[in-house]
């Protein structure tokens, strides 16, 4: 956890900016999504097949189609997010559309006796995460301020004068540039250090509001075969596209009615965006030890992408009779530019164990009565590893290394577990799942996981179907506002809930 701490005073220069681990986590902790069938039967899809979502957990579930396939799947999500901070609760709501696994499945027989009877290719799109949310919570805090950690970045590059006016664009040239923090004079008029101008004995009112958009999107070319209807095989070549913003508000103002301690208020401003595309390979294969039983295995290798980051940012600060209320802003000191990071990410590999009963597995689907199916999905998470995109900056290239060896303290590998089930009624379906993500953090202090119940129900009639699904995800995670280096840090406890709504319609033909 220290070396993570340290990461927050390494910038590289004025155009740069500091990626963290929690930018991988975003491509790496999320539940199961995918159309109306699979989200409803808790995201089971390791061992069963015979869904458009197979061709982004499980290629060789390709292999069971039979006929051609068109799926389209919206959905639409409810945020429902709890904060303790401090010991003062508050809640935020964001709702948004989304979509689940969508897309084209062409499958086709051989008209002569061989051991492959069938084959089948896929091209679909699948939304495996949605970054729309509301982070907001507040709380009183006489232990630490968000200023400490712009001290502990001048302190630690040993910065001058100069240097704390100009070199640090969207941080601490802001907060210098306003007085929050200012130069302490030493023999001579040398200087002898940085100090921060908030009271933090006696308490200041901290805010932390930000607003997240986009979305980690995967496009995905599948192929399968089936041999004798015994065995399938599959592979899909995966496209990851991710959008991620965010728009932070963050302000700290003085607990008490003091007008003279020179300090009222600060206000700081973040605008950010991460664009990011890469590539990908899922395997697997499903095989038929007996009638009624399915015993899959995929493997998802790390995904290679590339990033392209922007960042801007603002800040207004009252010293009151010291310096009165200043403001500046990295448009001003970096001619109306954001500040531009490219850099490459290899995600973590994930491994899927699975088995499922069918009841009345024939080859026939119309005939099958109900099945169970279970998941068991190892990840990775400290397999995350990020790479400077230009290898001839060795301070680049070093800031990289530590940040990949924070990484590796800072995450565990884990497990989830996922499990559903279906009852067939001649046209109609009844659906039932469950999952559970388990934390990815290696600090026990650090509460997190996921669960995750889900329902629904499904139609099926001359070559047409339709899915509806609901599933809740009641989730565990925590917020850090600021991270610092010498002083304990503090974070908001988050809770609550996120719940998903997803509808398939497709036609077989």
């Amino acid at each position: 956890m220290k070396k993570y701490l340290l990461l927050i005073s390494f910038l590289y220069s004025a155009s740069l900016f500091a990626q963290t681990p929690d930018d991988a986590l975003r491509t790496a902790w999320y539940t199961q999504n995918g159309s109306g069938r699979n989200t409803a039967t808790g995201g089971v899809m390791g061992s069963l097949g015979g869904d458009i979502t197979a061709n982004h957990v499980n290629p060789a579930g390709l292999g069971l189609f039979k006929t051609n396939e068109f799926v389209l799947s919206p959905g639409f999500n409810l945020n429902n997010n709890k904060f303790n901070y401090r010991g003062v609760d508050t809640s935020a709501q964001k709702n948004n559309f989304n979509y689940g696994a969508t897309g084209l499945i062409l499958s086709s027989s051989s008209d002569y006796k061989r051991k492959w009877t069938s084959s089948a290719f896929a091209i679909s799109v699948n939304q495996i995460a949605n970054y729309n949310n509301h982070i907001q919570f507040s709380g009183l805090n006489n232990m630490s301020s968000f200023s400490e950690k712009y001290l502990e970045e001048l302190t630690h590059d040993k910065a001058d004068m100069n240097a704390a006016l100009s070199n640090y664009v969207y941080g601490s040239s802001l907060a210098f540039r306003t007085y929050l923090i200012d130069s302490i004079s030493g023999p001579g008029g040398s200087l002898a250090g940085y100090q921060s101008l908030v009271p933090i004995s006696t308490g200041v009112k901290q805010s932390y509001d930000a607003i997240t958009t986009g979305g980690y999107h995967e496009i995905a070319l599948g192929l399968a075969g089936n041999m004798d209807d015994k065995m399938y095989v599959g592979a899909s070549l995966v496209i990851p596209v991710i959008s991620y913003n965010r728009e932070l508000v963050y302000s700290e103002k003085d607990a008490t009615t003091n007008t003279k301690n020179d300090f009222s208020s600060f206000e700081y401003k973040e605008s950010f965006s991460s664009r990011g595309i890469g590539l990908g390979l899922k395997m697997g294969l499903i095989y038929k030890p007996k009638d009624f039983w399915r015993i899959g295995f995929a493997f998802h290798t790390p995904q290679m992408m590339g990033y392209k980051d922007e960042v801007r940012s603002s800040m207004i600060t009252n010293t009151e009779g010291y310096a009165g209320i200043l403001s500046e802003s990295s448009n001003n000191l970096n001619s109306g530019n954001p500040g531009k990071s490219d850099y490459n990410l290899i995600t973590p590999y994930r491994a899927i164990i699975s088995a499922s009963y069918v009841f009345r597995e024939v080859k026939d689907v119309r005939n099958q009565r109900a099945f169970l199916s279970a998941d068991l999905e190892f990840v990775n998470y400290r397999g995350a590893r990020f790479s400077a995109s230009d290898k001839s900056d060795k301070a680049l290239v070093d800031y990289y290394t530590l940040l990949n060896n924070t990484i590796k303290e800072y995450y565990k590998s884990n497990f989830n577990l996922r499990v559903g089930g279906e009852l067939k009624f001649e046209v109609w379906m009844i659906r039932l799942g469950g999952g559970y993500y388990g934390s990815p953090y290696a600090d026990a202090n650090l509460k997190a996981d996921k669960i995750v119940a889900s329902g629904g129900l499904g139609y099926r009639n001359h070559g047409m179907f339709i899915d509806l699904s609901y599933s809740h995800a009641f989730q565990k995670d925590v917020q850090f506002p600021y991270l610092l280096n010498d002083k304990p840090n503090t974070f908001a406890s988050q809770t609550g809930a996120r719940g998903t709504v997803m509808m398939t319609v497709g036609i077989k033909f």
